[in-house]
């Protein structure tokens, strides 16, 4: 059978791909996993730890889209900044899922060393630079996170900041020494692999075209078979179709582009001199990191409500490297690739019980890679009765994505940040 990926990095460098049967007659299980992105694949891991009997339904193929097609950043925190879930829960809940947020990075490094994913390739640090001068601001906030947190956070002042990363556009920066980097659709291969190997009955290519949801057992189809379950778990993304419209009301797709360049050691090295990953401070900012040893240099950025990809990703994007590093007018452009995720308009994710028996796990576009993994944990937990730690998410549930008046706030409001982030640069130099 052919690979269904699209032409991407990770896609051109997957070490192993196996590959899993469409779903075929009538199935039993004790948890049907719709999604076999990162979430849906941590939650089935551990379920079938716990000695359940669990099948996994993807549409397309394992990870196959936002899971496997990312920048690949793994950190603590969420889109949205402490302070936004501050005022939405209180203090003591916000660093409450702070925690978890840190928890889950945990859980992709421990998963990685324990299965021995090495072709995940993980790579220590990521840097949040700044294009402006924050007089002060940005030593402070990172040094409470220290004390309250324990992060392992570094300041890195102007001068060492410019030795580091070669352009005229950053002032300062704070490095997280405890985050990493990594190939995220090898990672995902690794998870499948352990899951099926203790039992989790994955089938690719068989995407749920119709759900009962109403009984004891809930009977999802697809075209080929009928699977009943005790327990569903929706842990969908950005390519959601409508089986549950709960769901499919309660988030935005929301395009995202990355580019990966030519090889070019030399070239790379004389403006990225770090092999930790970066993060632009903007709102409607980049994030980049090397790949292949340091010679490419894959650079993702800019979201767009357009569901359709522009003829022109490529040019866009090498646009915004060369306005940053100027040094890499000569860099070409190897491939470029976009990807639907899914946001929640409280730029949290979504994680909890719709009804007995049904649960989701989604909205994990901007937060990065341990949000997948701390979601489906905590929903894991929950089925198998071992925690209710997922209702700290329950203040951000499966609120109305407004429609296309969501998908127009959200345009304008990415377009607002844009020129707010062009003034402070301005007004920085």
């Amino acid at each position: 059978m052919p690979s269904a990926y699209i032409d991407t990095y990770y896609s051109r460098t997957t070490a192993r791909t196996e590959h899993y049967p469409s779903a075929a007659g009538r199935i039993e299980a004790d948890v049907c996993v719709v999604g076999g992105g990162l979430a849906g694949l941590t939650a089935a891991l551990k379920l079938a730890r716990s000695g359940r009997k669990i099948v996994l339904l993807e549409a397309q193929r394992v990870a196959w889209g936002a899971s496997g097609r990312n920048g690949g950043f793994v950190s603590a925190g969420y889109a949205t900044g402490l302070g936004a879930i501050e005022r939405r829960v209180g203090p003591d809940q916000a660093r409450e899922l702070f925690r978890l947020s840190m928890e889950g990075v945990e859980i992709v490094r421990s998963t990685i060393d324990e299965l021995g994913i090495r072709e995940a390739h993980p790579i220590p640090g990521i840097a949040k630079a700044l294009r402006h001068n924050s007089r002060g601001a940005l030593k402070l906030a990172s040094e409470r996170q220290q004390q309250e947190f324990g992060l392992q956070l570094r300041y890195l002042p102007h001068d060492e900041v410019r030795e580091l990363f070669v352009s005229p556009k950053y002032h300062e920066a704070v490095l997280d020494e405890g985050a990493f980097h990594f190939h995220p659709l090898n990672y995902a291969h690794g998870l499948a692999r352990e899951a099926s190997r203790l039992g989790v009955a994955i089938h690719e290519h068989s995407p749920v075209v119709a759900a009962d949801l109403d009984g004891a057992r809930k009977i999802l189809r697809t075209k080929g078979a009928e699977v009943a379950a005790e327990h569903v778990l929706f842990a969908t993304g950005g390519y959601t179709g409508g089986v549950l419209p709960a769901i499919k009301r309660a988030f935005l797709p929301i395009a995202t582009y990355v580019l990966l360049t030519e090889q070019a050691p030399e070239l790379v090295r004389g403006a990225i001199r770090t092999q930790a990953a970066i993060l632009d401070d903007r709102r409607a900012g980049d994030y980049y990191r090397l790949v292949d040893g340091g010679s490419r240099i894959l650079w993702g950025g800019r979201i767009t409500t357009r569901t359709t990809d522009p003829r022109d990703i490529a040019a866009l994007l090498r646009r915004e490297m060369v306005t940053t590093y100027p040094q890499l007018s000569g860099l070409q452009v190897e491939i470029a690739w976009s990807g639907l995720m899914s946001y929640a308009r409280h730029l949290m994710p979504q994680i909890g019980r719709w009804r007995p028996g049904v649960w989701y796990c989604t909205a994990f576009g901007g937060h990065g890679m341990n949000t997948t993994a701390i979601g489906g944990t905590v929903i894991a937990e929950a089925i198998a009765g071992e925690s209710d730690r997922y209702r700290l998410f329950a203040p951000f549930d499966l609120a109305w994505n407004g429609g296309i008046f969501g998908r127009a706030a959200v345009q304008l409001t990415y377009w607002s940040y844009q020129v707010a982030d062009a003034v402070k640069e301005f007004r920085a130099r």
